[in-house]
């Protein structure tokens, strides 16, 4: 079985949101049927029917998660010692060569990936190109507009 990475906000996050499902979903769905069975004929009930999907998708979505809990390798970035190199978990500012723009990201697991947030997937483009990068290096990126290139210009383990 191979390992998920997470980091430490990850895994907590992952944690909360089962949590939340398994104490606040899953009762709410089994009420909803439990209500919608009360009803009656259970041929023609929408709402029985509604019911029973948002279980199956509360069911599941448990299932996932406590299986990528259960395989996950949790990372603390502050205790990295990468000896400045781009690893997951780093935080890493980048100046795009071309146009001279700044910006910083967060190399984490593709389930805490938020580009809002400057959290970017292990498995994006930008982080693959950045693994084993150090300051001053150069990272070649493939665009949809084609090949940018990024200077990293400061790895933070944070």
């Amino acid at each position: 079985m191979s390992k998920i990475p997470l980091t430490v906000v990850g895994a907590e996050t992952l944690r909360q949101e089962l949590h939340r499902l398994k104490t606040v979903e899953r009762p709410a769905v089994i009420n909803a049927i439990a209500e919608a069975r009360a009803q009656g004929d259970l041929s023609e009930n929408a709402e029985y029917e509604a019911a029973k999907e948002k279980q199956s998708f509360v069911e599941g979505r448990i299932v996932e998660l406590e299986f990528k809990l259960g395989s996950a390798l949790i990372i603390d970035p502050k205790t990295l010692n990468a000896g400045g190199r781009c690893v997951f978990g780093a935080t890493v500012v980048l100046e795009d060569v071309t146009n001279g723009d700044v910006v910083t990201y967060q190399i984490v697991g593709d389930d805490e990936a938020d580009i809002k947030h400057r959290k970017i997937s292990i498995s994006s483009p930008i982080a693959r190109a950045l693994i084993g990068k150090t300051e001053g290096d150069i990272a070649e990126v493939q665009a949809p507009g084609g090949i940018r290139e990024y200077e990293v210009v400061e790895v933070q383990y944070i």
